[in-house]
């Protein structure tokens, strides 16, 4: 028997994504009415020229697991459990998704991201403001 081994990030995003149940743009927006957590992934330089999402927590990529585990001394209040829904959002919908999978690893069971990004979000005709944003570092 042969195994194959899979390489290369568009290998590592569809195994990624094999394990979500993406969210459109108007889906998310209704889970964020919900109560789902929406979190906002993109570099300030990125929210400047896009707008930033009304309601989202911004949350450094570097510290996302850290911020958002109900275990972590260096949670956010809002992470007050393994079942709380997260909506990762990036600009374009690729690193949320890697983003997203991560929270999975770590038992952020209900994680996904918004297919498509901002982008996807802004071609839906869905609001941005100019901020200030809720940055959370």
């Amino acid at each position: 028997m042969t195994i194959v081994e899979t390489r290369g990030v568009d290998a590592v995003l569809a195994r990624a994504r094999a394990g979500l149940r993406r969210l459109g743009p108007h889906e998310a927006r209704t889970a964020v009415a919900d109560g789902a957590l929406l979190v906002d992934t993109r570099t300030e330089a990125q929210r400047r020229v896009q707008g930033e999402l009304p309601g989202a927590l911004v949350i450094d990529r570097t510290v996302l697991e850290w911020r958002l585990d109900p275990a972590s001394p260096d949670r956010i209040p809002e992470a007050t459990g393994y079942d709380v829904p997260v909506i990762v959002v990036c600009r374009q919908g690729y690193s949320s998704s890697l983003a997203a999978a991560s929270l999975r690893s770590v038992g952020l069971r209900r994680a996904t991201d918004l297919a498509g990004g901002v982008e996807a979000w802004l071609a839906a005709g869905l609001p941005v403001t100019a901020g200030p944003a809720d940055i959370r570092l």
